[in-house]
């Protein structure tokens, strides 16, 4: 591949944010932290317009996900449309609200595939993270999905305050029988960035959980065991989203059309919103979706790095709320001359913090 732009193809995935409305109130939560500026959302009608130029556009998998999307009126005949024409259609959610009959409903309009969030591996633990009682929802969510012979996967964002509970966590996800289990280390960007003094693990926390993992996937073959290194302890940045702009992109409530969920947060990106412009001229032609496209954008040391078609540079919105500048290189890479500003926030070990990893909470995100 040549260090010139890559051909543009078309997206495989569309997240499609319905609402940002949730009854819960995680303090690692990925929705924007100014969530009044994506109002109003978009309707029914518009959102069936989406899906239609969505999969004339190519896309082969519709992700419905929020905030919440269960507090979505019409997600059960927009999970139908979808479905209709022949995308595979997954529903992101915490299980709350879990309404007699909604799973049912949209099994039978045609969902493929359920990821629920799980917080913690019992109730009292999990409740408190996320600011409402919801764990007993989540169980009995599980169960319907089960009942119904959907495919599950369990996803928990890891944290100081539950990452020495994986085992645990495992266990859970076992018991609901689920298929795959995502042990995912929290995102520091919006609500995460500003409570990450409290949720960042230690490295030995870290360094702990590594075995932990390994023995979980040696006991439970059939469960499959995703787990995510955070960020900030590698020496070389993930590639995000495969390539920005290359495989997937995401609709946001209002109809902002972004080449990821955080990208919102990068000023003067010029995001374009599919009530003004088609899916495809905003996929293809937008400044958004070609700005940091293939690796003609890249500075040194990127630009001579090996594994620049490996990581495409990294993460752009980690990069800008590092640096403040989107097109730095990802301070996350030992390269990066940014990379000891990163290392510098990593915190001692959790023992020596006291109550501090009790308190993952320090500002909640308000109800909406």
């Amino acid at each position: 591949m040549s260090d010139t732009a890559q051909e543009v193809g078309p997206p495989l995935g569309l997240v499609a944010e319905l609402t940002y409305r949730c009854p819960l109130r995680c303090p690692y939560c990925s929705n924007p932290v100014e969530f009044a500026a994506y109002r109003p959302e978009l309707t029914d009608d518009q959102w069936r317009g989406v899906l239609d130029q969505a999969r004339e556009l190519g896309v082969l998998q519709v992700h419905f996900s929020g905030g919440e999307p269960l507090v979505r009126p019409g997600l059960a005949a927009l999970v139908q449309h979808a479905a209709a024409q022949g995308m595979y259609t997954n529903l992101v959610t915490s299980g709350v609200p879990q309404g007699a009959g909604a799973m049912d409903a949209l099994a039978a309009a045609g969902l493929e595939h359920v990821q629920l969030s799980i917080q913690d591996a019992d109730a009292a633990r999990s409740d408190a993270v996320a600011g409402t009682t919801s764990f007993h929802h989540k169980l009995a969510a599980a169960q319907a999905v089960r009942r119904l012979g959907l495919p599950l996967t369990v996803n928990v964002v890891l944290h100081r305050a539950n990452i020495e509970r994986a085992t645990e966590i495992v266990e859970l996800a076992v018991r609901l029988g689920a298929d795959r289990l995502e042990l995912a280390n929290a995102q520091y960007y919006g609500w995460a960035l500003r409570n990450r003094a409290a949720l960042l693990p230690s490295r030995e926390q870290i360094v702990r959980l590594e075995p932990v993992v390994a023995a979980a996937r040696r006991r439970h073959p059939r469960l499959e065991i995703l787990y995510v290194l955070p960020d900030y302890f590698e020496e070389t940045p993930k590639p995000c989203m495969h390539g920005w702009g290359s495989q997937q992109l995401t609709v946001a409530p209002n109809g902002d059309v972004l080449p990821c969920a955080g990208a919102a947060q990068i000023p003067g990106l010029g995001i374009e919103n599919v009530r003004e412009r088609s899916l495809a001229a905003i996929w293809y032609s937008s400044r958004a979706f070609n700005r940091f496209r293939g690796t003609r954008w890249m500075p040194q040391p990127c630009a001579a790095c090996p594994r620049k078609h490996i990581d495409f540079g990294g993460c752009r919105c980690q990069a800008f709320q590092l640096t403040g500048d989107a097109a730095a290189t990802d301070p996350v890479c030992r390269l990066s001359p940014h990379h000891d500003a990163l290392t510098a926030l990593l915190v001692p070990d959790a023992a020596q913090l006291g109550d501090q990893t009790l308190r993952p909470r320090i500002a909640p995100r308000p109800s909406r």
